[in-house]
């Protein structure tokens, strides 16, 4: 079942107007809900009759939309979360988006928005093995032999992952800077493969989901998908 929208976001949706705008005709009474004034607040679906000045809102099929965000940090990848903030709420669209697959709370970095669930399965599907690059800061010096580790695959509590890409790029006595590539989308995958070659991260965000990179977007900004980014996607 269709869940029940506030009227001025269910119109904005349609593409009537904006939702202030909506308002505005709400409180000239202009606007009926199956022959009754509307209200300001009052919640709608597809099975109400809704009027504009005498003229009938027929169904409307949304328009398809796809964003690259630079996550920050202290957002969840979710739709809706009663104690934490969610990515959604960073991009202001009247259309309803969802991202595709997961960046935990701390992880900043490359996540796509979109409306378009055949994107969404051509991202998540485990036969596209697309390839996720990740940088690591972590905690301790990481060795040769802990990256060769990592490259074979390492056994986690719900198996062994797939062999992963790994790049030491700087290792002091204290910390060391990891690049690591992964074609799996496990729960929390690249912290818990660190781990448990000894390693706590400090700092993780994704750079690259296959040939997509989110590099000239800054933290928290975000931006519609290029064309032969979703020629691309759609090709794989």
């Amino acid at each position: 079942m269709e869940e029940k929208q506030r009227i001025n976001k269910y119109l904005a949706h349609r593409g009537v107007g904006s939702r202030r705008e909506i308002d505005k005709l709400i409180e000239m009474n202009l606007v009926k809900v199956n022959g009754e004034l509307a209200s300001s607040g009052q919640k709608v679906d597809k099975n109400d009759k809704i009027e504009i000045n005498g003229k009938l809102i027929e169904g409307y099929k949304e328009k398809k939309v796809y964003f690259m965000l630079n996550k920050p940090q202290g957002y969840i990848s979710a739709v809706k979360d009663m104690r934490e903030k969610t990515v959604v709420e960073l991009i202001d669209v009247p259309e309803r988006i969802y991202p595709v697959g997961r960046l935990d709370l701390n992880t900043e970095g490359l996540l796509i928005l979109t409306n378009d669930g055949d994107l969404y399965n051509k991202i998540i599907h485990p036969r596209a093995e697309i390839w996720k690059t990740y940088i690591a800061k972590v905690w301790g010096r990481v060795t040769e032999e802990e990256i060769i580790k990592l490259q074979e695959g390492i056994d986690l509590e719900d198996g062994v992952t797939l062999p992963a890409k790994v790049n030491l790029q700087r290792a002091y006595d204290n910390s060391s800077w990891v690049e690591i590539s992964i074609r799996e989308g496990r729960n929390r995958q690249v912290r818990r493969m660190l781990k448990a070659i000894g390693h706590h991260v400090i700092y993780l965000k994704r750079e690259k989901l296959g040939e997509l990179t989110v590099e000239g977007l800054e933290v928290g900004q975000y931006r519609e998908l290029y064309q032969e980014e979703l020629d691309y996607i759609f090709s794989l």
